[in-house]
């Protein structure tokens, strides 16, 4: 059975993010192919943010400002103590305590979810939960909670897809460890990762990549809700 009525994840300070992780911020991506971030990037309580203008060379492009604890970038980088980052990340944690604390009627989500339909409600993997045999529908509008016991993935070229009044703002996947987008994925909702958040090639996330360790890109997109 499936929790009704249920209330979304208060992001908090994390809210502006669209990328925001404890360690370091990675693009990897080549110079002819370039990963976008439309909304804030911010690490905190490392310094380290890779591959993207004005902190590097590029070739990423944030749509946002990007805060450390030592510099806040725009157009250029200023050097000054900052604790915006950190201040999200506090609220970070408490977005996955809620999400992972939720309790009532859930649906267990143990076996691979691609094929399947699924309405509003709150989700639950044990261990692992895997969408790779194809894609994933979300259907009407509402919250949906997935609590995840160790790791997300997410195979290559798979969807999820909204349909219905389903919206990217209201989907969560709280995951306990790492979350892992592979190749031409087009995923939403909000990933709150206890640990990492990595991104194949071409793969495009319309939501939030939160994690508490670090965030990869490969020539990827991620835009606010």
């Amino acid at each position: 059975m499936q929790a009704k009525g249920l209330q979304p994840v208060n992001l908090g300070s994390a809210a502006p993010f669209a990328v925001l992780a404890g360690s370091d911020v990675t693009n990897t991506s080549p110079s002819s192919a370039n990963t976008v971030i439309t909304g804030d990037l911010g690490v905190s309580p490392g310094t380290s943010v890779t591959g993207f203008l004005p902190i590097s060379g590029g070739p990423g492009v944030v749509h946002g400002t990007i805060y450390t604890p030592t510099e806040v970038c725009i157009a250029t980088c200023i050097t000054e103590s900052s604790t915006v980052a950190a201040h999200a990340q506090a609220s970070l944690t408490v977005a996955i305590n809620d999400a992972a604390g939720r309790v009532g009627a859930f649906t267990h989500a143990d076996t691979d979810q691609a094929g399947l339909t699924l309405t509003p409600g709150l989700y639950r993997a044990k261990t692992i939960l895997l969408i790779t045999g194809g894609n994933l529908t979300l259907s009407g509008r509402g919250v949906y909670i997935f609590q995840i016991g160790t790791g997300l993935t997410v195979g290559v070229n798979a969807q999820v897809i909204l349909t219905n009044g389903a919206q990217a703002a209201d989907v969560f996947w709280q995951v306990g460890t790492q979350a892992t987008l592979n190749s031409g994925v087009i995923f939403y909702g909000n990933i709150l990762a206890g640990s990492a958040i990595t991104m194949g090639s071409g793969t495009t996330l319309t939501g939030r990549a939160l994690a508490k360790t670090g965030v990869t890109f490969i020539s990827d997109t991620v835009k606010l809700p």
